[in-house]
């Protein structure tokens, strides 16, 4: 990290930036924060954005598509989830609702069904009592799935 007495310049944090983004997807407040952070100035942080948008090293809708995909498969978050996370990073609600339109619907019922599944056979028996089946229902709600979706493969799996 460079002294807080000489700042670093915009070309060399472009250079950084642009390494970054090839690596890895960025948005638009990530890449501003690491600026700020480094003590660029905000308008040197600004020419800097806009180069690294121009050239498209930096796209939220691209961000925001790749986000989706990774969270939903991986990490096997809901789109509740998913979308707050990515309106706390400053994408813009278009972006966020054409990336969530790119959740396969079986895919995203197969993986809330394998969760439920997975922790209903854990619970035993108890997954079929009141209680049991609240306790699926909330940890289903805490991953960002849907009410009504919850319900329904709650139901199916602890059903007689």
């Amino acid at each position: 990290m460079p002294s807080p007495s000489k700042p670093p310049s915009a070309e060399k944090e472009l250079q950084r930036l642009e390494a970054l983004c090839a690596r890895s997807e960025q948005c638009e407040s990530e890449i501003l924060g690491k600026l700020r952070r480094r003590g660029l100035c905000a308008s040197d942080a600004a020419r800097v954005l806009e180069s690294l948008k121009s050239r498209r090293f930096v796209d939220n809708a691209r961000y925001a598509s790749a986000f989706v995909r990774d969270k939903y498969r991986f990490m096997r978050w809901g789109r509740r989830k998913i979308a707050y996370a990515l309106s706390a990073k400053g994408v813009s609600q278009a972006d966020i609702e054409a990336a969530m339109d790119e959740i396969d619907a079986d895919e995203y019922r197969t993986i809330l069904a394998g969760l439920i599944s997975a922790r209903a056979r854990v619970m035993g028996d108890e997954a079929y009592t009141y209680e049991g089946r609240t306790r699926l229902f909330r940890m289903a709600a805490s991953r960002g799935y849907e009410a009504d979706e919850i319900a329904a493969m709650v139901k199916k799996f602890t059903s007689k």
